[in-house]
């Protein structure tokens, strides 16, 4: 059957309410007939309004100072792996915006963050990308002031010089450092609330995710010609498929995705893999979806469901590659887009096929820096691999220069359109309505997130 997405929405519908015409992501997992997590079942949405969003939140330095000032330093961030600080004195450097944060693993193994700033003169004790140092202590590599791991004072040379300086007067601030999922979250607010809490339900919706026995396969450092809120809201909708990976609509429900909104900091979007998108005026076979999945169409059996079995094939595949267990889980959890975001910039995939972790983070008003992460299952009965080393890509680079990445095409296309959004919408600024209009649903994350961001500005 043929729909319609192009007609107007039923004025008598409340608004916030209206769905795409046909199965919904629900129907989908129904019709898998396997068993999914309680997680996934879960539908959680609320309307937020329809009012405009000033573009000036993508341009202006005075808002980017204000973030800078009232969010940045109140939020619970991922700064890096816990694999990334393995051993007693390792330590690893996360700067967003002005600030620096050093993470390291004290002699009683226990991880701890610090402002990275020598109380002497300032100086930083390493920069960003300074990994594994593995030390006894934390030396300033101006002048040789030395704390021990856990930020207390060590050494002082010429120590005779300083007669006001003394342990309790001149040790390393600390900040709030807690643990999930294998990452280490940092906070510059002492007055901060448990990131437990912050983390809303993250941590009840992946226990049977669990993100702590997976190893990072993959790392690239892209720079972004955009505003990072601008980059990011880019990722947050599955709305823009049908025109920007127009090549995936075959096999992408996109228009089925199912959005929630779980609070302030949680939203997720889910949407199917294998099954196409409702926007196609032409049924699609099972074959041509199998095709489109990158089988064999004469290897599918008749009267066979196309995702069913490229799931199927996946288990088998990824479960040789990963040296796992993979029989139990479900044709969603192998295939579907689950994505998770956290505020104010990370964002969890926990399936198997897009197994990924992205961070946005501010390099000046126009331009971010976007991270991905892949996280691999963590072999059964091997040791942990270490991390792999960040690739870094520039605005012109293509993710198709980073061996081994299956979703480089699909990468490229969604970064290639930020420089003409982000010069389109200053140039709305000047001579348009200068805002951006979200619908309803589809977006409805863009909007709660901006709302977080204005809770925080606010104070």
């Amino acid at each position: 059957m043929s729909l319609d997405l192009t007609q107007a929405t039923d004025t008598d519908l409340p608004k916030g309410e209206a769905r795409c015409p046909g199965p919904s992501y629900q129907d989908i997992l129904d019709a898998d007939g396997d068993q999914v997590p309680d997680a996934m079942r879960a539908q959680q949405y609320e309307f937020l309004g329809d009012e405009d969003i000033d573009f000036a939140r993508y341009s202006s330095e005075d808002f980017a100072n204000s973030e800078i000032d009232q969010m940045w330093n109140k939020t619970w961030q991922w700064a890096c792996r816990e694999e990334h600080v393995p051993a007693k004195g390792d330590r690893y450097v996360y700067d967003v915006g002005p600030y620096s944060i050093l993470v390291v693993r004290g002699d009683d193994m226990q991880i701890r963050a610090f402002v990275n700033s020598c109380p002497h003169r300032g100086m930083q004790f390493a920069t960003e990308g300074s990994t594994g140092v593995r030390r006894p202590t934390i030396r300033c590599p101006f002048h040789g002031m030395t704390f021990n791991l856990d930020g207390s004072l060590n050494e002082i040379p010429c120590r005779w010089d300083f007669p006001h300086l003394n342990e309790e007067n001149f040790r390393l601030t600390e900040i709030q450092c807690d643990l999930w999922g294998g990452f280490v979250f940092i906070n510059m607010d002492k007055d901060a609330g448990p990131l437990a809490d912050y983390l809303e339900v993250i941590p009840e919706h992946f226990k049977l995710w669990p993100m702590d026995d997976r190893y990072v396969a993959l790392h690239t450092e892209k720079v972004l010609p955009a505003n990072w809120k601008m980059a990011m809201e880019a990722f947050l909708e599955a709305f823009h498929v049908l025109e920007t990976h127009s090549q995936a609509v075959q096999t992408a429900a996109d228009a089925n995705a199912q959005y929630d909104i779980f609070g302030k900091n949680v939203s997720r979007f889910i949407h199917a893999i294998g099954k196409p998108s409702p926007h196609l005026k032409k049924p699609v076979s099972e074959k041509q979806i199998f095709a489109k999945l990158g089988r064999d169409p004469e290897a599918l059996p008749e009267g066979t469901d196309a995702r069913a079995q490229h799931a199927q094939l996946l288990r088998e595949e990824f479960g040789a590659q990963f040296d796992v267990d993979l029989s139990g889980t479900s044709t969603a959890e192998m295939l579907d887009s689950i994505e998770y975001f956290v505020f104010p910039n990370a964002f969890f995939f926990p399936g198997i096929s897009i197994r990924l972790c992205y961070r946005f983070r501010p390099i000046d008003v126009d331009h971010c820096l976007h991270e991905i992460l892949l996280l691999q299952p963590v072999p059964k009965g091997k040791p942990r691999p270490a991390p792999a080393k960040p690739v870094r890509l520039e605005v012109a680079d293509s993710y198709t220069t980073v061996p081994g990445f299956d979703l480089a095409d699909i990468l490229d296309q969604d970064t290639d359109n930020l420089k003409m959004q982000r010069d389109g919408a200053k140039a709305s600024l000047k001579a348009s309505k200068g805002a951006q209009s979200l619908g309803n649903y589809q977006e409805a994350r863009i909007r709660r997130m901006n709302r977080t961001l204005d809770e925080y500005i606010a104070g």
